[in-house]
């Protein structure tokens, strides 16, 4: 891939998502923004996804500056699924330790919803996808689910853990995007990258 003459607005402070854009070769200019992440009684959990990214999207667009003369906006929210529910960032080591212990020996869905808003002359344009990814974690004893939790890898992740850390030597199987795990699916960004025309196919 080859990046388009102006880049794209990453409305999210997360370095993981930076590093897979530039991956592909896409500019980026970061403007971290925030959005209400706690869920609501009885919110099921892809009317969560839509709602915060629906937040952070408006919140992005309402940061640009005049000067970063980007093609688009994209924003992104990643949520570990289990048995229906959505497992947030952990409180504390308790709570990293009961969610992990929650995800052993069973398997998991990571969904990461992501939306791109295009900028600049004419009708502007925005898609919006939300990609799931199955994650089997192996067995694991109270010691080794404390011991991960106290590297403190995973106090600023959704289900208190990060695949492509340390977390690594306790996931036993993924099924879907890898990087759909760590933060946003890198095939479909592109694929709706080509299609707008913000980068070259």
């Amino acid at each position: 891939m080859l990046p388009s003459a102006r880049p794209i607005l990453l409305g999210s402070g997360s370095p993981r998502r930076r590093e897979i854009l530039e991956n592909l070769g896409v500019s980026v200019v970061v403007r971290a923004t925030s959005a209400d992440e706690s869920t609501r009684a009885g919110e099921r959990a892809d009317d969560y996804l839509v709602r915060v990214v629906e937040a952070k999207l408006e919140a992005a667009l309402a940061a640009r500056s005049a000067d970063d003369a980007c093609a688009a906006v994209l924003v992104a929210d990643t949520s570990v699924i289990l048995d229906g529910d959505v497992l947030g960032k952990p409180d504390d080591d308790a709570h990293a330790r009961a969610m992990i212990a929650s995800l052993a020996g069973r398997t998991h869905e990571v969904w990461t919803r992501f939306a791109i808003a295009t900028l600049g002359g004419g009708a502007s344009e925005t898609v919006a996808e939300t990609v799931r990814t199955k994650v089997t974690f192996r067995p694991l004893s109270s010691a080794r689910i404390a011991a991960y939790v106290a590297t403190g890898e995973g106090k600023d992740k959704a289900g208190a853990y990060a695949v492509q850390g340390k977390g690594a030597a306790i996931v036993s199987r993924i099924e879907g995007s890898y990087t759909n795990v760590v933060g946003l699916p890198a095939c479909e960004v592109a694929t709706r990258l080509e299609a707008l025309g913000l980068v070259a196919s």
